[in-house]
Parts: structure tokens; C-alpha cells; sequence
């Protein structure tokens, strides 16, 4: 008998109104302090002048965010198919692990603000050195996450199926990969957030156009409020590919297995 689908419920709704109301609580104090304060706007910007400032430059940002989108989507595309394979590869040659984790790991000490200029350099400034720059800074926990998924599968389940002989290839693909999704799905939400960071770093380094360039120019303008202006923007592109990210989940491993196993 099938078992039926279940069905989401309001508590990942109401699960999110404390966030909201403190979210809220911190920009009502910011607004009352400034406005109190008579703090320069050059110096902190209340947040209603930032609103207005998406307001007014909206058509600026969204033809510089669409870049951003760009790099984002394409390096994290490269960085989750980087990622997979290498992780198959990884699972199925214990020495290849053994050779090549230690480099993996060394490439995530390499100080970001030293290689990106490089990349750009080598590269130029067109979309190549943003995607480059976003698989190098998201594909690692990812593919940690599922190598440790892999590692987690439950041996006795194992042993079964190759008592019955199942051969190494259907054991990785009925047994470890569903129990690495879990472990995937955790790497991908951590990854996600890195992506637009990176992208927009990448831009400030050297780029036409994006989210990066407008806080380098309104930076070097002195325009504190559409410096902030642009975080708001990167942000909340930041929660809407996260949202993205949990949906997939939902989709994949049921409403069941992502609200905690009810």
C-alpha cells in the first residue's frame, strides 16, 4: 500500500514569526535612533531613507542585479555538478579520497581576497571569473556533505543487498545515495548562502556590471544609504534562493523528512 503524501502544515508559518518580529523590533529602534540621535545620514542611514533609496534607484539595481542572478545560478550549477561527480569518485576509490580530500581542504584556506583578483586577472571581466570564483567557494561543503552522507548508510542495509547480490553500483544508488540526501540538502542550504557573497565579491574585484559595482561606486560617492541599499537587494536575493533551496527538499525527501520526522 502506498503511503500517502503528507501534507505541509502551518508551523513552518508561525515558526518564522519571532524572526519577523525581531527583525522588525531592530529596524523600528534603528529608525527611532537616528531620527532621536540627529546622526548624519552619511554616517547611518535610517532605514526608511534606504527604502527609499531602493525606490528611487530600483531601475539602477535591478539591470545590476540580474548579473549578480547570472553568476550566482551558473556557478552554483558548476559547483553542485563539480561537486557530485567528484563525490561518486571519491566514494568508489577510497584512494583517490586519500589523495585528493588534503587538496580540497587546502583550497579552502586560500584567502579569497588574494585569489579573486587573480582569477579576474587570468579570466577578465566578463561572467568566466564570477562563475569561476562562486564554484570555488560553494562546491566544498557540498561535496563534504555528501561524502559523509555516503559514509552514514546503514551497513546491515548494506550487507543485505549485497548478500543478494546487488552489485556495488546498485548498493551506491538504492542505498548510499538516499541516505547521503539528507547530508546533500544540508551542504546545498549552507552553499546557497555563500553563492551570492561570493558572486558580489567577485564583482567589487572587477566587473561591468552587478550588485558589487553599485556598492563600490555608492561607497566611493559617499552614499552610505544606497550602499545599504544594494545589501538589502543581495539579502533578500540570499533568502529567496535559500527558500529555493528548502522547497527542493520538500520536493525531494517529503514534508515529512524535512520538518523533522513527525
Amino acid at each position: 500500500m502506498q503511503r500517502p503524501i503528507p501534507r505541509p502544515s502551518g508551523r513552518g508559518l508561525t515558526r518564522g514569526i519571532p524572526a519577523v518580529l525581531s527583525l522588525a523590533c531592530a529596524f523600528v529602534i534603528w529608525e527611532v535612533y537616528v531620527r532621536l540621535s540627529g546622526i548624519s545620514p552619511l554616517m547611518l542611514p535610517a532605514p526608511s531613507r534606504v527604502v527609499d533609496q531602493i525606490v528611487q534607484n530600483r531601475a539602477l539595481l535591478w539591470a545590476n542585479t540580474i548579473p549578480t542572478v547570472k553568476a550566482t545560478c551558473a556557478g552554483f550549477a558548476l559547483s553542485l555538478s563539480v561537486s557530485f561527480g567528484l563525490s561518486v569518485a571519491l566514494d568508489f576509490m577510497p584512494r583517490l579520497r586519500r589523495a585528493l580530500f588534503p587538496i580540497f581542504v587546502v583550497s579552502q584556506t586560500l584567502p579569497l581576497v588574494a585569489i579573486a583578483p587573480l582569477v579576474v586577472l587570468w579570466f577578465g571581466f566578463d561572467l568566466t571569473p564570477k562563475i569561476l570564483i562562486v564554484a570555488l567557494v560553494t562546491f566544498f561543503p557540498m561535496l563534504v556533505a555528501l561524502v559523509d552522507g555516503y559514509e552514514a548508510t546503514d551497513r546491515e542495509i548494506e550487507d543485505l543487498m549485497r548478500s543478494m547480490g546487488a552489485s556495488r553500483l546498485q548498493v551506491f544508488r538504492s542505498a548510499r545515495l538516499p541516505s547521503a540526501m539528507p547530508y546533500f540538502f544540508a551542504g546545498l542550504r549552507i552553499s546557497i548562502t555563500y553563492a551570492v557573497v561570493a558572486a558580489i565579491f567577485a564583482e567589487y574585484v572587477g566587473a561591468r556590471a552587478g550588485l558589487g559595482i553599485v556598492i563600490l561606486n555608492a561607497k566611493n560617492s559617499f552614499r552610505p544609504d544606497l550602499v545599504l541599499a544594494a545589501v538589502v537587494i543581495s539579502s533578500l536575493l540570499t533568502l529567496c534562493l535559500f527558500g529555493c533551496t528548502a522547497l527542493l527538499q520538500r520536493v525531494v525527501l517529503g514534508w515529512r523528512d524535512v520538518e523533522g520526522h513527525r
